[in-house]
């Protein structure tokens, strides 16, 4: 006696065999969890139509639990609901930093692999401070210098990451293309795949980015991709002898 399968109703070449809970199960038993990125992550992988909801409404949900102010800004300067990108790469953008690799002209010695972070606070004062005058009425998100320690003289390494509020209208991508600033050839974003201006080559780092990270003024750089993400790495500034006490109480 042939036994028929029960394939899953939403994709005829889903591997499951039993069909899938609701949409809104799904939201409720992840709200139960706070959202864990990892099962998240885990769960998108399951099938098409797992990996449909997440990119539709987990991810989404997940940022808005883990930055509201900041998320609620951003959708305020799209339409419909939606953000520059997607909500997965916004999630990622929240919780993970993507590291540098040896062709980076401040990582040169080492390349510093990509890692998660349980938490990041995004700045809207701090991004002010990485706009030159012309574009400072653009809205930008940055996060602190994630701090890596340098095994050879050079100094630490500080990574960063940001997100530009509505970056299609903003007067940083008006400049980037009055300029005919080229996309990098090799270079793109490793939240979204797109690809990125150097902002070092556009000449548009504000002095006032070296102080924010407490960087050396030669020794930093950043980009910024189509969807207004950015990413970033500078050679961080030794601590004085008082701050490094201050630490060690």
């Amino acid at each position: 006696m042939l036994v028929k399968r029960s394939h899953c109703i939403h994709s005829g070449s889903c591997i499951c065999t039993n069909g899938h809970l609701s949409e809104t199960v799904l939201v409720l038993v992840f709200k139960s969890l706070n959202w864990n990125p990892r099962t998240l992550c885990s769960v998108a992988c399951v099938c098409k139509w797992f990996e449909d909801i997440a990119k539709r409404i987990l991810w989404k949900e997940f940022c808005l639990s883990r930055a509201p102010k900041m998320v609620s800004d951003l959708l305020s300067g799209g339409s419909h609901g939606t953000i520059d990108g997607n909500w997965n790469a916004l999630g990622k953008l929240m919780i993970y930093c993507s590291g540098c690799h040896d062709g980076n002209n401040i990582c040169q010695s080492n390349s510093i692999a990509g890692h998660f972070v349980y938490r990041t606070r995004f700045s809207r004062t701090s991004g002010k401070s990485f706009l030159v005058q012309q574009c400072r009425t653009d809205t930008l998100y940055v996060t602190d210098p994630c701090e890596h320690l340098d095994q050879g003289e050079d100094g630490d390494v500080g990574l960063f990451r940001g997100i530009f509020k509505a970056f299609g209208k903003s007067k940083v991508r008006k400049m980037l293309i009055e300029r005919q600033v080229e996309l990098h050839p090799k270079e793109s974003c490793p939240y979204c795949r797109t690809k990125v201006w150097s902002m070092v080559q556009a000449n548009m780092i504000s002095r006032s980015a070296y102080r924010r990270l407490g960087a050396y003024e030669d020794q930093i750089e950043y980009f910024v991709c189509l969807n207004g993400h950015l990413l970033g790495v500078c050679t961080l500034l030794p601590l004085s002898d008082s701050e490094t006490a201050s630490e060690e109480e």
